[in-house]
């Protein structure tokens, strides 16, 4: 690491590895008794100058040999990208618990909140990382929309599928014409003057696909920067996150065979 990065002081790079910030391909982490091996693909956490305070916590809800669930809060990303390092949820997480092996095994967007699945042992990672692949687990999510009083939609259910690619930034996605490669299942529970509550059920689980569903529906997410419309880059507003919460979830534990099943306590609530 000294070889390929020239500018970096030695001592920086075992501080890292110390930290648990430099792992393999696999997850598994770097540490100074490691051996090389030629070839081999590393990542390590950046350092960033400046990084902004998330000022919400997170909560762990269960926690096993296993597995551990977590809530994380809105504005929070999961795991280091872009401008936030430690302000991450695994790297809150590995230093509350002291658990340098923690690691995430899906992924929600920094503006959505809910439950997180962290794998806690290596050697059982991949079975977790399964679970996801191969669509054996069931997740639930609220979200709150604008919506005209004047319709009644309390107990209604839509069924939505369409084909969404890559748009411009690529960051974005859209709905194309074409073969199907998304399906959601949304229902409404709640319904006031001028919003409504939501439960909605990814069947697939493409990039942004909620968001977009909701969006073919006629109602957008609330406080959504990136739908219908991008909206111009801004600081994070605290006061206004975007509605969408991973509320529950649900499969059988692939090393235990028990069923699993969480739920955070948290609501959208409507005005």
């Amino acid at each position: 690491m000294i070889i390929k990065f020239p500018y970096i002081d030695a001592q920086v790079w075992q501080k890292r590895i110390a930290a648990g910030k430099v792992h393999c391909h696999d997850g598994s982490l770097i540490t100074r008794q490691s051996p090389f091996k030629p070839q081999q693909r590393i990542y390590y956490y950046r350092e960033v100058e400046s990084e902004p305070l998330i000022p919400f916590k997170e909560r762990i809800l269960f926690q096993d040999e296993h597995l551990l669930v977590a809530y994380k809060p809105h504005f929070l990303p999961v795991v280091p990208g872009g401008k936030y390092v430690n302000e991450c949820l695994q790297n809150r997480l590995r230093q509350s618990t002291a658990i340098n092996t923690l690691q995430a095994v899906h992924r929600l967007d920094r503006v959505t909140a809910g439950l997180v699945i962290f794998s806690v042992n290596p050697t059982t990672r991949h079975r977790y990382h399964d679970l996801f692949e191969t669509r054996k687990i069931d997740k639930t999510y609220q979200a709150i929309a604008r919506t005209n009083s004047q319709e009644s939609l309390v107990g209604k259910t839509w069924e939505v599928k369409n084909r969404l690619i890559q748009s411009n930034p690529k960051f974005r996605m859209c709905i194309t014409d074409g073969e199907a490669n998304s399906h959601s299942s949304i229902r409404c529970v709640k319904q006031s003057a001028e919003q409504s509550l939501f439960e909605l059920t990814p069947i697939t689980g493409k990039t942004h696909q909620l968001r977009l569903h909701m969006q073919a529906l006629g109602w957008p997410i609330l406080n959504d920067k990136y739908y219908p419309h991008l909206q111009p880059l801004s600081a994070d507003n605290y006061t206004t996150p975007l509605q969408l919460l991973a509320k529950k979830i649900e499969f059988i534990d692939p090393v235990t065979q028990q069923t699993r099943r969480f739920s955070d306590d948290s609501n959208l609530l409507l005005k």
